[in-house]
């Protein structure tokens, strides 16, 4: 058997610009390692999509905490220790079988750090931004959202007082998972309302 190991793919321009920088500012003295560490561990850890994904699965296993989601977003985020000022005013609305909701900011970008953390490129593009408002089931359609004609779909405009999160409809054939588990199917695309998570197979 060769112990040869397959090539590793070199990093992208993007990539490799990012890291020589981030050495040209730590040679000049600029930032330090463990700054950027603790950065990093922010947005990998403390903020992001997994932290969404907990909140959505807490609700699909907690009645009542869903409930306080639901009538108090900001609050019931706060409780699972999620908070921060691009996510200090929040509301959470709920797919149904009749009701499709996404999640658009025509003026800027206004998106809930603290619980799905950076915005998506696409998130922030004219094209998204105006299209979500006019024909919101032609933009789902681009990301293979294919709803019902007898769905509505509402779309919710996101600003600087008010961020919004989808509660997604919980996947057919997960009754038998825990919220951990139920955390790991949650995209932060279903959380935008741009994804419809699929069933899960036994």
């Amino acid at each position: 058997m060769s112990d040869i190991t397959e090539p590793t793919t070199p990093p992208n321009i993007p990539t490799l610009r990012i890291k020589a920088i981030q050495s040209l500012l730590m040679e000049k003295g600029y930032i330090k390692a463990d700054a950027i560490d603790e950065i990093i561990d922010i947005f990998e850890h403390r903020f992001g999509p997994k932290n969404g994904a907990k909140v959505v699965a807490k609700a699909w296993t907690d009645p009542a905490y869903k409930a306080r989601l639901l009538s108090d977003a900001t609050a019931a985020i706060a409780e699972l220790g999620f908070s921060g000022l691009e996510g200090a005013h929040m509301f959470v609305t709920e797919n149904t079988e009749s009701v499709h909701n996404m999640v658009v900011c025509t003026l800027c970008s206004c998106y809930p750090w603290p619980t799905l953390g950076l915005p998506p490129t696409w998130y922030k593009a004219p094209q998204y931004r105006s299209r979500a408002v006019i024909e919101p089931r032609k933009v789902l359609a681009e990301f293979n959202v294919m709803l019902p004609a007898n769905v509505e779909i509402r779309v919710w405009d996101s600003n600087a007082e008010i961020r919004y999160m989808v509660l997604p409809l919980r996947p057919a054939g997960s009754e038998h998972l825990n919220a951990e588990e139920l955390a790991e199917l949650v995209t932060r695309n279903a959380m935008i309302g741009t994804d419809i998570l699929p069933a899960v197979q036994s």
